[in-house]
């Protein structure tokens, strides 16, 4: 590749594209990295960390609840949003410049600006500093995605997840839109910070593509904790009046006022800046770009990893995919990431933790489950008087005995989740599960503990 400028030129430098391009940079190849915003990408600036730590944040005021109940007096926080913001983009900003000593640690050269395919092994990158040609033998696409809005009247008065993170003031209302992980993350966010919070979705429940039975529990739990949640309604328009208020006209004849109005309604492959045709690149029909298992586009020296591959929108697997290519490419272990069992969280509060089938799916795919569900009181907030309740439910596969599917709502079911995954993903059986002792007092322990099939009362009833 001597007649190139580099041997692997990378397009985005979030997680996958960092990955990517430091893992063949130690192998001596020569590395160039174009990236138009941050170093990090999506999940370190706008995406995963920041909004860990606003969830953080907003739990804090129900901290202070609990804390009441065990005794502890005078708990009457104030919250700063300024001083949070501060806190906040220091701590981004500390994170991008770890990646982009890695980057530069291992070799990998750096281009600030846009980048864009002039033919299959010429990039021009365009960027504030001037614009600059370079040819490549092989290209790593990891570009991620963007938020999307509908075409409505007043769509211009909204803002994305990405403004979210950067609101000069904290609203007193806000409407936000959607019902997937990331509207229903930011609802709960500024609901906790102390956000009159209105959740719209057009959907007849929330977390389209989760187990029905988390659905509907976290529905009930996000109004036990009073947040207004709209269902099967949509925006018609968005009026902004005179004093800045924004109503929003929804279906029903239904109106919603608020100083902030979101939409969290879907993202997209961040594939039009990109001149893809220029390079003969292939879209799907979801208007990704196109790869097989090694992550290979149709062009031979043209692969793509992440968001913009549409496969599982989650920073983890970009990363995996990434470092499949690598070792895959330049250090002669062919290697494709397996993208069964990956578990998945949503950081709403109370927060939800997946991985496997969902009971429908197992359903459709094993025909006949063995089902094990609970729902309790957890014994921290039940102590201080709270009346929310935790779910957790195990998909069985009846046949093989397997657990193919492990759901959690409520506290701490993003990190159960994790450990879960193993099991699940070793394909582990029920009796091994119930094999292994519980951990008193927990909330775990109810992993091990459910041996009763879960039956629901209409058909108990019928039977």
């Amino acid at each position: 590749m001597a007649d190139y400028d580099c041997d692997l030129f990378v397009i985005g430098a979030g997680s996958g594209g960092v990955r990517a391009a430091r893992l063949v940079a130690m192998t001596g190849a020569r590395v160039m990295v174009a990236e138009e915003y941050r170093v990090g990408g999506t999940c370190v600036i706008r995406g995963c960390v920041p909004k860990k730590l606003m969830v953080y944040a907003s739990d804090f005021k129900r901290e202070f609840e609990i804390a009441r109940g065990y005794g502890w007096v005078d708990c009457e926080p104030r919250f700063d949003w300024k001083k949070f913001l501060m806190t906040k983009d220091r701590e981004i900003a500390r994170l991008s410049g770890i990646y982009t000593s890695n980057l530069a640690n291992a070799g990998a050269d750096i281009l600030y600006g846009t980048a864009r395919f002039l033919d299959p092994h010429t990039l021009e990158v365009k960027g504030e500093e001037g614009t600059r040609t370079v040819t490549a033998g092989k290209i790593l696409i990891a570009a991620g995605d963007r938020p999307t809005r509908p075409d409505l009247p007043g769509i211009e008065h909204t803002i994305t997840s990405e403004e979210a993170f950067h609101l000069p003031e904290l609203p007193k209302t806000m409407v936000i839109v959607g019902g997937g992980y990331i509207a229903i993350e930011f609802a709960c966010i500024f609901h906790g910070l102390g956000v009159d919070v209105t959740l719209v979705y057009r959907g007849p429940n929330l977390l389209r593509g989760f187990d029905e039975d988390v659905r509907a529990h976290l529905a009930d739990e996000l109004r036990l904790r009073g947040l207004n949640v709209l269902l099967s309604c949509q925006h018609q328009k968005i009026e902004k009046r005179a004093d800045g208020t924004l109503v929003s006209h929804l279906t029903d004849s239904l109106t919603v006022e608020s100083e902030v109005v979101m939409f969290a309604t879907g993202r997209e492959p961040h594939v039009k800046t990109l001149g893809l045709d220029k390079a003969g690149v292939k879209l799907n029909d979801k208007g990704a770009i196109a790869v097989d298992d090694f992550s290979r586009t149709n062009v031979e020296h043209i692969w793509a990893v992440g968001d913009i591959t549409d496969r599982m929108p989650l920073t983890p697997v970009a990363i995996r995919e990434a470092q499949a290519f690598a070792e895959t490419e330049y250090y002669g272990r062919p290697t494709q990431f397996d993208h069964a069992e990956v578990p998945t969280a949503v950081f709403s509060q109370p927060p939800v933790g997946a991985v496997g089938l969902s009971e429908t799916q197992a359903r459709h795919l094993h025909r006949e489950v063995d089902i094990y569900l609970t729902k309790f009181r957890p014994m921290r907030s039940g102590f201080a008087g709270g009346d929310e309740r935790m779910l957790m439910k195990l998909v069985v596969a009846r046949a093989t005995g397997k657990i193919v599917g492990c759901h959690i709502v409520g506290v701490d079911a993003p990190e159960m989740i994790q450990l879960a995954a193993i099991a699940v993903k070793a394909g582990l059986t029920k009796a091994q599960w119930d094999s292994t002792c519980a951990l008193h007092p927990t909330a775990a322990e109810e992993l091990v503990t459910m041996h009763e099939k879960y039956v629901p009362a209409e058909l108990a009833a019928a039977e």
